[in-house]
């Protein structure tokens, strides 16, 4: 009884003493008095904070008495801070607080005692160029964010792409002039990431992640929005890059690995001035790899200043920049023959050495790039703001290349090596100018953008041509004149920079300086019928003057498109379930080309229609168990028309008319169904073939471009919540592929990759201002392949140790 009379009065003295603290309670609306849902709220410099309901309300309990500033954030609106006071132990309850769309500018919270759902992010304002919430946007996305990246302690671009469904390498990142980005495939297409915060924004190399607040994966043709320049028919990749946010901090961080990584990282946020509401944030990182081969290496450094200014609440402003300066030797590519059958037609076969690089560290490539971004936002009215975006992006390539070719023709498994000084660079100019509105049209809300768009691309080339330097085998056999011999590099081909300049003297050097423009005008409206029923109706109107090389007046050109796009969005359970339903056009301007043998006469400029990709989808959206499960399930169809091909009957000439059918299904799924457990799944089968072409190499088979048929890829994150235990965590995944074509035509017969699973795994330690922790990357050492008519060989186990602090 003694034992009970203690509980009860331990009970009321601690309800007592909870009691003695106050409430700070609100509800948050949008400029339409529309109530917003999962708004971040939070008192500055605490650990408290919270999210709105569905019906905009929040609540913090247990406040101590005190002076506090209230941080309201939410995606896509500009952030408030309000000053409030506690005292006498009472609650504290706000009006009805306003927040206005503007900048990505977003104050994460952190709840005391709880975690969300860390690997989803349900609303952006770049897919559609609105405020608009995933689960009300008939276009699929999958979205990578940043906390993904540091479970999985990403340093590398290419493994970051690994966590979107239905994504795979078909290139790594070469760095050569014009298109050294790397290659991925996308419902059945390529695509390159070539769009950086909803603008193009151009690299050569690979993109480094330590500045990415997360990666949007837009599936499907998506040319209404964003033009044919940064997209492809199976969708476009968008990077959104880390900006400012009221407050200050930052965080420091060093990684280092097998295989010579070494990664430094520095992110540094604070006001300039909190009186004029001017926020500073630079990132920068400085990296070195070395390769798992016998050579190769890449060592970069960048730095990105970013910059936000609130002049009043009508009027703002903001810059973002990035300058890399990166080095590196070209990846190993062995590039088989696209027209004559090859000795072999499998790995067994080839008996490739995969720790031969063919390379020397004095061959290297320089990748300086520049992208910059500024953006003004006014108020016009309560329905309507003014957008104004101006972006410039400058990439350049120095140094030497080389690949290696399969001309068939050789005896055994011979590549002849070829290689070239290249000396280009390319150069963008994007100008957008928005109006984005959210109105009512009788009972009917409508949320419109109309846009204007000027884009404008140069590229130089000063590149020698490409020089004979050896032939090798696969195996590092010597086949006659292989440079891989004492006496043979020391005579002929010696493996540095000065042997390779004595080779390429007898190369001329290319003198090319090409230019195009590209003039739209598009719109899109989001019409709400009722509460749980949407309509996405958009179109863009595009002008493509194209110049050509500015020394050659003939192969100048203009071509007019018009992208339609429509999609249908039905919620039976409001912010919780909808089905959708959506068509989706993508286009390509097609270059007119000389066509004709030039030995028997003149050859004569060709043009062509554009091409054209429509796309057919359907499927369904969840957001359950208070955003505990996002799933997204759904079937397309993508058909292109009007596919450019070379002349079966003769290479010097173009034909018009091919047809390419791309259809498949997607699943991803993001979890948080206990406290501390986040998973991330997808799942993607995709069946392409060529359906009509005058080409009988491609007809009724797979293209090479679109990579494997399935696709999938898991990641588990648990961190401990209490106990002895508290801030420790695992992370366990895994992703894979099946077998892939890398050649597959009538007279090369095929050449197939291998299927593969690579299992990943981590431990890690979480404290209030630092974090510790361990990742190992193909745990069982797993020998595998990517390739797109060519063989690259992918990185073996490699352990990697993170340390970080924030501040």
């Amino acid at each position: 009884m003694k034992n009970l009379v203690s509980i009860l009065t331990l009970f009321l003295l601690t309800n007592f003493a909870f009691s003695q603290n106050g409430t700070v309670t609100g509800t948050v609306k949008d400029n339409n008095q529309t109530p917003l849902f999962g708004v971040n709220i939070s008192l500055k410099h605490t650990t408290k904070g919270t999210q709105t309901n569905e019906n905009g309300d929040f609540i913090i309990s247990n406040v101590a008495n005190d002076d506090y500033t209230l941080v309201i954030s939410y995606l896509g609106f500009k952030t408030r801070e309000i000053q409030i006071s506690v005292s006498n132990n009472e609650s504290t309850t706000l009006k009805t607080i306003t927040l206005y769309e503007g900048n990505e500018i977003l104050t994460e919270v952190v709840i005391d005692g709880e975690r969300r759902n860390k690997f989803s992010r349900k609303k952006t304002a770049y897919v559609s160029k609105l405020p608009l919430k995933d689960i009300e946007n008939t276009q699929v996305y999958s979205t990578i964010t940043n906390e993904i990246l540091q479970s999985q302690i990403v340093t590398n671009f290419d493994d970051a792409l690994k966590n979107a469904t239905g994504v795979e390498q078909l290139w790594t990142s070469t760095g050569r002039g014009g298109d050294g980005a790397g290659y991925f495939s996308l419902r059945g297409f390529s695509v390159q990431p070539q769009l950086v915060n909803g603008l193009p924004g151009l690299t050569n190399g690979t993109i480094n992640p330590a500045n990415i607040e997360r990666i949007e994966v837009l599936k499907g043709p998506s040319a209404t929005l964003f033009g044919n320049a940064v997209s492809s028919y199976g969708g476009l990749i968008n990077v959104v890059t880390k900006k400012p946010y009221v407050g200050t901090g930052g965080e420091l961080s060093f990684t280092s690995g097998t295989y010579g990584l070494n990664q430094i990282v520095g992110d540094f946020n604070t006001a300039l001035s909190k009186e004029d509401n001017l926020y500073f944030r630079l990132n920068t990182a400085y990296t070195t790899e070395q390769s798992f081969q016998d050579a190769g290496f890449r060592k970069s450094f960048f730095i990105a200043p970013s910059l936000s200014y609130k002049v009043n609440n009508r009027l703002s402003f903001s810059f973002y920049g990035e300058i890399t300066q990166a080095e590196q030797t070209n990846p190993t590519f062995l590039f088989l023959n696209r027209s004559a059958p090859t000795v072999a037609s499998n790995l067994t076969e080839l008996g490739y050495n995969n720790k031969l690089s063919f390379t020397s560290n004095d061959l290297t490539l320089q990748n300086p790039t520049q992208n910059y971004r500024v953006e003004m936002d006014y108020k016009l009215s309560n329905a309507w703001q003014s957008q104004t975006l101006l972006s410039k992006s400058s990439t350049s390539t120095k140094g030497y290349y080389s690949y290696l070719f399969d001309y068939g023709i050789l005896e055994g498994n011979t590549y002849s090596r070829f290689i070239n000084k290249q000396n280009a660079n390319t150069q963008t100019t994007d100008i957008q100018q928005n109006f984005i509105g959210d109105f009512k049209i009788a009972s009917l809300r409508n949320r419109m953008v109309v846009g204007i768009d000027y884009f404008n691309q140069t590229q130089s080339d000063n590149s020698t041509g490409y020089a004979f330097y050896g032939n090798v085998t696969p195996n590092g056999g010597s086949n006659g004149d292989s440079p891989f011999t004492p006496e043979v590099e020391d005579d002929l081909f010696p493996l540095s920079t000065s042997g390779v300049d004595a080779v390429l003297a007898s190369q001329g050097v290319s003198n090319i300086k090409s230019k195009f423009h590209i003039y739209s005008l598009y719109a899109s409206n989001v019409i709400n019928f009722t509460d749980n029923l949407s309509a996405m109706i958009g179109l863009r109107l595009d002008h493509f003057d194209n110049e050509g090389d500015v020394a050659n007046l003939e192969d100048d050109f203009d071509q007019t498109t018009v992208s339609p796009k429509f999609g249908i969005l039905y919620q039976p359970i409001k912010d919780k379930l909808s089905v959708f339903g959506n068509y989706q056009n993508g286009f390509t301007n097609v270059a007119p080309q000389l066509v004709g043998n030039p030995d028997e006469g003149p050859q004569t400029l060709q043009t062509f229609d554009p091409e054209q990709a429509n796309q057919l989808e359907f499927g369904i959206k969840t957001n359950l168990f208070n955003n505990r499960l996002n799933a997204t399930i759904s079937y397309y169809d993508i058909k292109v028309k009007d596919r450019v091909i070379t002349d079966p009957s003769s290479i010097f000439n173009k034909i018009q008319g091919g047809e390419v059918v791309s259809k498949g299904f997607e699943i991803e799924i993001n979890a948080n169904p206990i406290k501390g457990l986040n998973i991330r799944a997808g799942y993607s089968n995709n069946d392409s073939e060529t359906t009509k072409s005058d080409n009988t190499e491609i007809l009724n088979r797979r293209p090479l471009e679109a990579g494997p048929e399935t696709l999938y890829n898991f990641w588990a994150n648990y961190e401990f919540q209490d106990g002895t235990l508290d801030g420790f965590g695992i992370g366990l995944g895994f992703n894979g592929a099946s077998e892939r074509f890398a050649i597959n035509y009538q007279s090369t017969g095929e050449f197939i990759l291998p299927n593969y699973t690579i299992a990943n795994a981590s431990v890690f330690y979480q404290a209030d201002k630092y974090r510790i922790g361990l990742k190992l990357n193909n745990a069982f050492n797993k020998e595998y392949y990517k390739g797109w008519t060519t063989i690259t060989p992918q990185t073996p186990r490699a352990l990697l140790a993170n340390i970080s602090y924030q501040f």
